[in-house]
């Protein structure tokens, strides 16, 4: 067994196994072991698929970055032969893909060994990972909060040392705010940087953006250099990055105009820890030279952005149940969703191409918005969550009540958003703890296309505050 495999990131495993110190099949029964340690108090990997890893180890695997590194994808969206994808629903349990999608594809190509599918929430529509199907994911850092959602699962996975790293996807927060209450680096590229493809053209109006949460800057901006790239036929086409992700976390950002915002944008409450660790960071963003105003907000309309997003995913979660309830022959599928999604999803079913039209209109006002915003400054910065981790429960989607559930959706995450809407990249850095011991993070966008600087802007700030010695409790447990 590798002693030292939970404190490694990505990219240092790869290198040891590329110089021959240990071998691939060593790093992977280190890995099983050390899942069967701490997985049963985690519930962060649904459909474990070892028997497939298995079996692409014995067949070979290609010469790539990340040759020989155990990984874990999403279970909402992603499309790997031979791997269950039930979207964290009973509706979908048993569904089998027979054939990758791009970018399951281009993780194979990297070298990677897909072991399964990470938890997530039904149809990845919560901050809280707790599907009825599947169970609650929790927090290694506390077992009794949750690690956020929607790719909760990929988050704990990672923060626990199960994995390096793991897919995730972000059509509201969902890679940022796992990272944010995990401690991990959480990156949502700029608009289909990333394919869905080849089924999908798109996902929620564009919203939706698939990469990883890792512990370094490095592994993400690898990851990236390794998948990114449109797919035949993709609807939006990204402008030309100046150089690798990689070679730009090396690179310093030079002088920046930050505007920082550490209101809601929507007027509910944010946690004076998360603002005060956000204040912390500001003055080390002066102090590597940078210049920060605080600004009121970015100008765009958050309460408007709240109602049009709530139109998108219910209409797209309403085809999606439909399609299956005739390839299943059930008069009422929605029946079978939980609660808060069934209410969702019937509202979706009643909407008229009207309301679709007006919501996604609103996406683009809100580009426009922040298009605007980023005339004046490079980089907008605010806490990426306004609440700490959840406590298992509190968010959960499997009691009635789809109002006031939205409500607490968004007043949990309401600074999020607006990059999906947009586009835009954002990323979610560590930025210390709660007196509880809880992790917080703080989140940098850039305007579209911007990847490189916010990878540039995370290793410069990775190098002067440096996160990788923070490690939860649960991580002690050894394999």
């Amino acid at each position: 067994m590798l002693a030292e495999y939970d404190t490694l990131d990505a990219t240092a495993l790869a290198g040891l196994i590329r110089a021959g110190e240990v071998s691939a099949r060593e790093v992977f029964e280190t890995a099983l072991a050390r899942i069967a340690a701490l997985e049963p108090m985690l519930n962060a990997i649904v459909h474990p698929h070892y028997d497939l890893a298995e079996a692409d180890l014995q067949a070979g695997l290609p010469d790539g970055p990340f040759t020989g590194v155990p990984f874990l994808i999403k279970n909402t969206g992603f499309a790997v032969r031979g791997m269950e994808l039930s979207t964290g629903s009973r509706l979908f349990a048993g569904a089998v893909d027979q054939a990758d999608g791009t970018l399951a594809a281009r993780y194979r190509r990297a070298g990677l060994v897909l072991l399964g599918k990470s938890n997530t929430p039904e149809f990845a529509l919560s901050f809280a990972t707790e599907p009825r199907e599947y169970g609650a994911t929790r927090n290694p850092w506390s077992l009794e909060h949750g690690p956020g959602g929607s790719s909760g699962g990929s988050a704990a996975a990672v923060a626990a040392g199960l994995v390096p790293f793991a897919n995730s996807s972000d059509g509201a927060g969902s890679t940022r705010l796992p990272a944010a209450h995990t401690g991990l680096f959480g990156f949502k590229p700029s608009r289909m940087r990333n394919p869905l493809g080849p089924v999908a053209v798109e996902a929620i109006a564009g919203m939706s953006t698939p990469h990883a949460l890792t512990r370094s800057v490095r592994d993400s901006a690898a990851l990236l250099d390794a998948t990114a790239g449109a797919d035949q036929g993709d609807p939006y086409a990204q402008p030309k990055q100046e150089c690798s992700f990689l070679g730009s976390v090396a690179r310093a950002p030079g002088p920046l105009r930050i505007g920082l915002t550490l209101d809601s944008p929507l007027g509910t409450p944010v946690d004076p820890q998360i603002r005060a660790r956000c204040l912390e960071a500001a003055r080390l963003m002066e102090n590597l030279g940078h210049e920060v105003e605080e600004v009121a907000d970015a100008g765009y309309d958050a309460q408007a952005l709240k109602t049009a997003w709530r139109v998108i995913p219910g209409v797209n979660v309403a085809a999606a149940v439909l399609a299956r309830g005739r390839a299943l022959g059930l008069d009422d599928p929605a029946a079978a969703l939980e609660p808060v999604n069934e209410e969702w999803v019937r509202e979706g079913m009643g909407l008229s191409g009207m309301d679709y039209l007006a919501a996604v209109n609103r996406l683009h006002q809100t580009a426009r918005d922040l298009g605007r915003f980023f005339a004046r400054f490079d980089i907008l910065m605010s806490p990426a969550s306004a609440e700490l981790p959840p406590k298992i429960g509190e968010m959960a989607s499997t009691t009635p009540g789809l109002d006031a559930f939205y409500d607490r959706f968004w007043a949990h995450s309401p600074f999020t958003c607006a990059f999906n809407a947009s586009g835009f990249p954002a990323m979610s850095l560590p930025f210390g703890q709660s007196a509880q011991g809880l992790p917080v993070g703080v989140q940098f966008g850039a305007a579209l296309g911007g990847d490189n600087l916010l990878f540039a802007l995370a290793g410069q700030i990775e190098r002067a505050a440096p996160w990788a010695h923070l490690r939860p409790t649960l991580s002690e447990h050894r394999a």
